[in-house]
């Protein structure tokens, strides 16, 4: 008979919980700067797992928006997108709590990342890569588009109908919201690596805080057109 998994067992704690290995430990380095590079570590292993859920739920959207030709799914739909904003959400509040790294902890344990950068991570350009920017449409919007298409009907009619469209509505609205908090995501990020570095060039070679911002855009630029126009739509009413 297989033994019933424990809470430690199921989670595999033991291996999660070695993963944790401040280089500075083997150094003569404070306890201070040691708990500092454990908190930097952890704060950046825990974004990569939420942004693994985020992505596998985006991604299941977009499997949904292209294989199905109807509202069936819509619900499941709403589902994912809105735990996709609030695990972005997530991902925003865990850079606020990076304001508390010691900034001398920071210098004294920076030169042992060697060429280890945040714009290195793999899945923050896929996610980037999933939502588009204010130039360039992702997957996500594509697929919700031709999904709407297919209805017959256009996301511009959609959106200018409000909350008469219904369960499309509600998912242009969770959009706009997964948009705006990967917005504020990217500034708080910004607003950290400013107050931490200054204008010092990034540890991956970018420059810094300036690498970053170059990058901080709105995602769903057509959808955020569109409500501009429902809103004056609604004035004039």
């Amino acid at each position: 008979m297989t033994e019933e998994p424990n809470y430690r067992d199921y989670l595999e704690l033991d291996t999660l919980l070695s993963l944790q290995k401040p280089r500075s430990a083997a150094s003569a380095a404070t306890k201070s700067t040691v708990l500092s590079e454990q908190f930097f570590i952890i704060a950046h292993q825990t974004s990569e797992l939420w942004l693994t859920q985020v992505i596998a739920d985006l991604e299941a959207v977009i499997d949904t928006f292209t294989t199905t030709d109807d509202m069936s799914r819509a619900e499941w739909v709403i589902d994912l997108l809105q735990r996709a904003a609030e695990l972005v959400r997530l991902l925003h509040s865990q850079l606020t709590a990076l304001d508390r790294l010691s900034l001398s902890d920071f210098a004294a344990f920076r030169p042992l990342l060697g060429t280890a950068s945040g714009a290195q991570s793999q899945q923050f350009r896929r996610l980037a890569q999933l939502i588009g920017d204010a130039k360039h449409d992702g997957p996500l919007y594509e697929s919700f588009t031709a999904w709407v298409a297919r209805s017959g009907q256009s996301v511009t009619e959609l959106a200018l109908k409000g909350t008469e469209a219904n369960a499309y509505y509600r998912i242009i609205d969770v959009m706009l919201d997964i948009g705006n908090a990967y917005w504020r995501w990217q500034v708080c990020h910004i607003g950290l690596v400013s107050r931490i570095m200054g204008s010092q060039p990034g540890t991956g070679g970018t420059s810094g805080a300036g690498y970053l911002l170059d990058r901080c855009t709105l995602p769903f630029s057509e959808l955020r057109e569109l409500r501009g126009k429902a809103h004056v739509g609604l004035s004039v009413a």
